[in-house]
């Protein structure tokens, strides 16, 4: 069995971590927003299902830009979601649950309200104030052009004009200015955020944007061309670590310095870099002197192709190994469609465009997303290493592609004149009931509208009852902590085509079977199946077993 207990450093290895996005989670001051009281009546929730920590979205002072993404004090809970006196009761019942508490942090960016960047709009060009953000004048005769063709991930300019002609930095929204990490006294207030969170009893860290810290701001800035702008096909383009703002190398010293910080606590804080980079190069993030790991999104962005996961699943263990690090697996976040919904799209299929049609075309059929869903998670939490489960996918909740444009909140939206729906669907807040204005969620209705279809989804509904996918999580997650051996994998030889089969340490096995028919079933013992097995000796399709 493995040791997930207080008393052993290495928890993270091989832990079930339950991603908690507040807003969404459950409301106790029927404001329709999710809060931190909130989160804390529900904790048990989480014990119950058998996950060895929460990851926290962000919940600091915040106007919501970004979901909370946009961090006006990083120190302190926007008074909509609580206090610190309400974080603090949330840690010490998350502690006495004997869960472990990992908390967002965004340090490539400030949100346009913090302090600093008000201080730096009132100090001037060439300022102390505005050095510690990415402040430059324009192109052009007078001024009135962007300083590079650097372009935002939510799309559009990179650069926003400032009153006094200046250009400042996002590559998020306008809300969200770019730090820069080469003043030290930003480097310093950072070192003081996460001795803040630690010494408040915060277990661990996940790393916003952890690629983005580091840019070339040797003048004059050059212009990214035909590189591209956002994600991993843009840096494959360029010399390792030499693009203009995305993983640079000397993003890494900075985390050697946090490394030191963490370890000078018992047990030393854990943290995990969201770093969208090539797969040769997110183990740099995930070595033992600086964040230790790195989520691996090759899992979540693979199609359902046995040869596509099996090549996916070898290269992230091989790659998690070269520096001594465990492996990491999603299937869903507060960023992507979820996996219930994703997963039975049609190779190739536009997921915007799919939104944009309200979910319609092509038409998803509820039944088989969520089978093949349970399907991948039963895969997932075979595999060696660390495993993030996102809030809800537990009830097996869909995306909500269905949202009026009228109801969106999600900065994409607008910032992409209403070309990308935008995240807002994989946001509902949950249900906890299956009646009540917002299913038990809290008092009123939720800040985004629930569909009708969460009443049979509700965590009421689906506790105790035999064969739901809440019950099918418990029991996954309660015998995935008694199985737990070692961090290696064997393939099994000889497995039919589009079969994924390997054994665990332990003497336990995992077939997955990825076909449109049934095959055969390995003989063994079946200790748990993601979908009935109605035929004796045989395998449906979309259905992972564990067999002992």
């Amino acid at each position: 069995m493995a040791d997930l207990s207080s008393r052993n450093p290495d928890w993270w290895r091989q832990a079930v971590v339950y991603q908690v996005y507040p807003r969404s989670f459950a409301d106790a001051d029927g404001d329709g927003l999710g809060d931190l009281r909130g989160v804390t009546q529900r904790l048990n929730h989480l014990a119950t299902l058998g996950v060895d920590a929460l990851w926290l979205s962000p919940f600091y002072p915040s106007e919501l830009a970004d979901g909370g993404y946009d961090v006006a004090d990083p120190r302190d809970v926007d008074p909509r979601l609580g206090t610190l006196d309400d974080f603090d009761a949330m840690a010490a019942e998350a502690h006495r649950l004997g869960l472990k508490v990992v908390v967002d942090i965004v340090p490539n960016h400030t949100s346009h309200q913090h302090p600093w960047f008000q201080e730096a709009l009132r100090a001037g060009p060439g300022s102390a104030a505005r050095d510690r953000y990415v402040f430059r004048p324009g192109r052009g005769s007078h001024g009135e052009l962007p300083p590079t063709d650097w372009q935002s991930v939510f799309g559009g300019s990179a650069w926003r004009r400032a009153p006094d002609g200046e250009w400042y930095l996002h590559l998020f929204a306008p809300e969200q200015p770019d730090l820069n990490w080469e003043n030290e006294e930003v480097r310093a207030d950072f070192r003081t955020t996460l001795r803040f969170w630690s010494d408040r009893g915060v277990d661990g860290f996940r790393v916003d944007v952890a690629h983005g810290l580091a840019k070339d701001l040797a003048e004059p800035l050059r212009d990214i061309g035909g590189i591209g702008a956002t994600g991993e096909e843009a840096l494959l383009r360029v010399a390792p670590g030499s693009h203009p703002y995305w993983d640079r190398d000397e993003v890494h010293e900075i985390y050697r310095d946090w490394r030191k910080i963490f370890d000078a606590y018992t047990p030393p804080r854990t943290a995990v870099a969201e770093a969208w980079v090539p797969d040769g190069r997110r183990a740099l993030y995930a070595r033992p002197d600086e964040l230790g790991q790195a989520f691996n999104f090759e899992y979540l962005q693979a199609p359902w192709d046995a040869d596509e996961l099996r090549q996916v699943i070898t290269g992230s263990l091989a790659t998690a190994r070269t520096v001594g690090a465990s492996a990491t697996w999603v299937l869903s976040n507060h960023d992507v469609v979820r996996h219930a919904s994703r997963l039975l799209l049609p190779p190739g299929t536009d997921e915007n465009a799919w939104l944009l049609a309200g979910g319609r075309a092509p038409a998803v059929d509820p039944e088989a997303g969520l089978r093949r869903a349970r399907a991948a998670t039963l895969l997932m939490l075979a595999l060696p290493g660390s495993a993030y489960v996102y809030q809800g996918e537990e009830l097996g909740l869909p995306e909500v592609a269905d949202l009026p444009t009228q109801v969106l909140q999600d900065p994409i939206w607008e910032q992409t004149g209403h070309v990308r729906k935008g995240r807002d669907g994989c946001r509902v807040p949950l249900p906890w009931t299956p009646d009540g204005p917002s299913y038990g969620f809290g008092p009123g209705a939720a800040w985004l509208p629930q569909p009708e279809s969460f009443a049979s989804r509700a965590v009421a509904a689906q506790a105790g009852a035999e064969g739901s996918t809440l019950e099918f999580y418990r029991t996954a997650l309660r015998l995935r902590r008694k199985l737990l051996e070692g961090e290696t994998l064997t393939w099994t030889p000889g497995a039919p085509a589009g079969v994924l089969d390997f054994a665990r340490t332990g003497t336990w096995r995992c077939v997955t079977n990825l076909t449109e028919r049934p095959v055969a079933l390995p003989p063994g013992e079946v200790l748990l199946a993601s979908t009935p097995l109605a035929e004796a000796g045989s395998l449906p399709p979309d259905t992972t077993v564990w067999l002992g």
